[in-house]
């Protein structure tokens, strides 16, 4: 009986849990109090003040209302620069795959959301003995820029 009762308890759970972005391995991850679109406009403005460019932007929310479905705010922005294409590609070719690096906005069930990414080091990792010390050097210019970006983001408005 009690494993039937928490069996319930859990499956009503998963759903609220479904639409927010947790902390896992490789990513940081930034909750804030900031509104979906509010967070999309400040990623994209702090992407451009941090010297990347916006490369590619996706995200079902739109398509999705246009189907009648009605789901929380998602959105995946890639940002790269010419500059770290250039440099990856003397060191991999393969590495490359990974560009441009994507942000991730979501919105959470409580009406706020929260700004992610892999970490470019996490991202480049496969690629170290191929690409060595230097693109580790590059991977972790990266992360810095990264982190200035979502530091510049997630501040308060």
């Amino acid at each position: 009986m009690r494993l039937a009762i928490l069996t319930l308890i859990t499956c009503l759970a998963l759903p609220a849990l479904a639409g927010d972005l947790s902390p896992r391995p490789g990513w940081a991850v930034h909750a804030t109090a900031k509104t979906h679109a509010q967070l999309v406009e400040d990623t994209r403005a702090a992407i451009t003040a941090n010297g990347l460019g916006i490369v590619t932007q996706a995200g079902p929310t739109e398509a999705a209302a246009r189907r009648g479905i009605t789901i929380p705010g998602n959105r995946v922005i890639g940002a790269f620069n010419n500059d770290f294409a250039v440099r990856i590609l003397a060191l991999s070719t393969a590495a490359m795959i990974e560009a441009p690096i994507r942000f991730y906005v979501t919105e959470n069930t409580d009406g706020t959301a929260t700004l992610g990414y892999k970490l470019p080091s996490q991202v480049f990792a496969p690629y170290l003995d191929e690409g060595g010390d230097e693109l580790a050097a590059i991977a972790a210019e990266l992360d810095a820029r990264f982190a200035a970006v979502a530091a510049q983001a997630i501040a308060s408005q």
